[in-house]
């Protein structure tokens, strides 16, 4: 990924990289929260009031990040509620830009900005950071709330439920233990240990990363053999983030990040678990394979000098699962 100009910073593997060539992911900038009624959000961070039509959402459909944040605005029917504009789905020598003219992009409906790094320096003009997607903008106060993902799908989990029909807690309180623990695992070991795998700067950082990933895997495959989904037999918050690892490992992770193992298709469970979430209502259509595969393989020129995009491989999303089974069997133990 490529650096962009004045004092933003490159989101770039060789400058996130420890002395051992692990790869480091830094820290979100921006931790404000939207709550209901206004409130100061968790650790005291400044409270946004939730309003309809107020916030607007950047994403890439690329990203996996952002995806999680498209996922809960259509679980949560938030769609007339917060708006959204699409990056391009290549990272230019600028980062980020927006160009309508790609099928799936859009401009920047909101500060009609090129880039989206001018985004970051109209809600802060010192800001020094990396500029990522997602973002939860503030249109009243023209300033960004939050681009923390895990931060901002329980804003949408929650903040946002008088404006809408669906009451459906995806972080429930009685949970939120279980949950914790395996999205502890699964973002260290899973979601951002393919990006460890893949920007790893030492053949040692790689293994390590490597083997933490499949041993996670192999661990989800198991649980995933006693219960319908991560937590139980109800969908949560953990579930929403995994998802989009599993969607763009065996066509990007695979190849491109060398996490090659074994696909999620050689995974019986997971990836029928895979094929449940992404048939669930609203979710298929928050997923852009195009984008992802063009942003991976054109973007990280470090790792894809040739910006060859593969054409394959070939994987039914919308196939036939078999986690229904998990249904009748508590029917069963109920009789």
């Amino acid at each position: 990924m490529n650096a962009v100009e004045g004092n933003i910073q490159k989101l770039d593997s060789s400058l996130n990289a420890t002395a051992e060539g692990e790869f480091i992911r830094r820290e979100s900038q921006f931790r404000h929260w939207v709550t209901a009624d206004g409130s100061a959000g968790p650790s005291r961070s400044a409270g946004f009031k939730a309003e309809k039509n107020r916030y607007h959402l950047y994403v890439s459909y690329a990203c996996p990040w952002a995806h999680r944040t498209l996922i809960f605005r259509a679980l949560k029917k938030l769609e007339d509620i917060i708006s959204v504009s699409v990056v391009h789905p290549e990272m230019g020598d600028k980062s980020w830009h927006f160009d309508s003219r790609y099928p799936g992009a859009t401009a920047d409906d909101v500060n009609g900005f090129n880039m989206m790094q001018d985004v970051y320096k109209l809600a802060n003009p010192d800001f020094n950071g990396v500029v990522t997607v997602p973002v939860l903008w503030d249109k009243k106060q023209s300033t960004i709330v939050n681009n923390e993902s895990s931060e901002i799908i329980r804003m949408l989990n929650s903040a946002f439920n008088a404006y809408t029909e669906v009451q459906t807690d995806y972080y429930p309180q009685a949970l939120r233990s279980s949950i914790d623990a395996v999205n502890k695992d699964v973002y260290d070991n899973i979601n951002n240990g393919v990006y460890r795998c893949g920007f790893a700067k030492t053949q040692r950082a790689y293994d390590k990363a490597f083997n933490a990933l499949f041993d996670s895997l192999n661990k989800l495959e198991q649980r995933l053999a006693e219960q319908r989904y991560l937590v139980g037999n109800i969908i949560t918050e953990a579930d929403w983030r995994l998802l989009p690892t599993l969607l763009r490992f065996d066509p990007v992770y695979v190849g491109h990040f060398k996490c090659n193992l074994y696909r999620i298709a050689d995974y019986p469970n997971l990836s029928n678990y895979m094929r449940d979430l992404f048939q669930q209502p609203g979710v298929a259509e928050t997923f852009n394979l195009d984008h992802v595969k063009r942003h991976y393989y054109m973007s990280h020129t470090d790792i894809n000098p040739t910006r060859i995009v593969p054409k394959g491989p070939a994987i039914d999303y919308l196939a036939a699962h078999d986690r229904d089974r998990f249904n009748q069997e508590q029917v069963r133990s109920l009789k």
